[in-house]
């Protein structure tokens, strides 16, 4: 593997979103890190320092040990301890005594039938997105089909009504810090928009409880642990979470899914004439985007991770659009390929972690890859990609396309 970038480790501060709104989005850094030093301590003058960790194994060994590592204090770089303690034992992803129990309340509202119940919609909301605006000479595809896709179906889920659907995006957006980065959002500005989130949620469920459906704010309320209901703070938490992992997370994927294909036409032609590697296409998808930039756990006593002394209180971090092309877990790595097989890739965690959403999200995209190699014939970009200024979410914010539909399939 070779790595023309040269980065001035002494000065980088992985935790600078500046890094991903580059022509690479920070691919040279990270790349640059792995061939030369795949265990690095990010010393920071501002905010606690940090190990990030760049090779597939070490990822997975974080991944897997539940004995010394801990999610319940932060579990992305950049996020105040505090802040993660206010959650901790209470929210999902930063539980892991309850993780279980909680996970076992939430599972019904996204079983497989669940999510079969809303193919039909997802199809609607892409195959209407794509058919209305194949003819335009330019459209973005984040805010008119990447947005769309996953924003539909959490509201869904969630039982938002749909003329509230539009707030929820521009919410979650300033929210979890979604910006280009001519766009810079603020601290106040994030904390306005979570507030919203919250007050409308907590509106939301009070109107639940007294008129409960099959809805995951009615399965949350159904809820218990050892006999105990969730409380409203545990309920609020938790749909917070979902909307993040729901929303967030996939739109990148599916804007990450048109950018790879456009840039990688032979993928794209092998796609439309294979429709039986949709599945295998979805993994690439995941593999290549990993819209989660970084997963972080604080180490509960020393402990080791390869040669690498970890000690109690130290943070380590695990960063996937690094691990998910190291050539030593997945051969040709830094090729998109549509058949790869097997693709073991870290994106949506692993062990007790992993993802809940994760097989939501798989169903998304598959319907995005089927309606547009099902629709569309050409693909190509009108202008340049705008990546995100974040140090949490690694993906695009804008990309505009143009888009010829397959007129003779249909």
């Amino acid at each position: 593997m070779t790595v023309d970038t040269t980065v001035n480790l002494n000065e980088l501060d992985l935790a600078d979103p500046d890094i991903y709104t580059a022509a690479d989005s920070g691919l040279g850094v990270l790349h640059y890190l792995q061939e030369h030093q795949p265990m690095f301590w990010n010393k920071r003058s501002e905010g606690p320092s940090f190990w990030a960790f760049t090779k597939y194994a070490d990822g997975v060994a974080v991944y897997l040990d539940k004995t010394n590592f801990t999610s319940e204090r932060g579990m992305q770089v950049g996020q105040t301890e505090s802040a993660a303690r206010a959650a901790a034992g209470k929210m999902l992803i930063v539980t892991d005594g309850r993780h279980s129990q909680l996970r076992d309340v939430m599972n019904p509202a996204l079983t497989p039938r669940v999510v079969r119940r809303l193919e039909g919609a997802m199809r609607e909301t892409v195959g209407g997105m794509l058919e209305e605006n194949a003819q335009k000479d330019s459209f973005d595809f984040v805010d008119t089909v990447a947005g769309r896709l996953p924003l539909s179906v959490i509201c869904e889920l969630l039982g938002v009504p749909r003329a509230d659907w539009d707030l929820m995006i521009q919410w979650t957006r300033t929210a979890f810090g979604s910006a280009t980065s001519d766009d810079v959002i603020s601290d106040a500005e994030k904390a306005e928009a979570n507030a919203n989130i919250f007050a409308y949620y907590a509106d939301l469920l009070a109107e639940r409880r007294g008129n409960l459906g099959d809805d995951v704010i009615s399965v949350l309320i159904r809820g218990q642990i050892d006999g105990t209901p969730l409380t409203d703070e545990e309920i609020l938490l938790n749909i917070n979470g979902l909307i993040t992992g729901g929303n967030e997370t996939t739109r990148h994927a599916s804007a990450g899914a048109v950018i790879a294909l456009v840039e990688n036409p032979d993928e794209w032609r092998r796609l439309r004439e294979d429709p039986s590697l949709i599945p295998t296409a979805v993994e690439e998808v995941l593999r290549w985007t990993a819209p989660s930039l970084n997963v972080m756990r604080t180490a509960l006593r020393d402990t080791r991770i390869g040669d690498q002394t970890i000690r109690a209180g130290e943070r380590v971090s695990v960063w996937h659009p690094a691990v998910n092309r190291d050539e030593d877990a997945f051969p040709d790595a830094r090729r998109f390929d549509v058949g790869r097989t097997p693709n073991k890739h870290l994106t949506f965690g692993l062990g007790k972690h992993l993802c809940i959403g994760a097989a939501l999200a798989r169903f998304e995209l598959r319907v995005l890859l089927e309606e547009l190699t099902g629709r569309v014939a050409r693909m190509e970009l009108t202008g340049p990609v705008k990546r995100l200024r974040s140090n949490l979410m690694w993906g695009v914010d804008r990309v505009p396309v143009h888009l010829e539909l397959d007129h003779a399939g249909h």
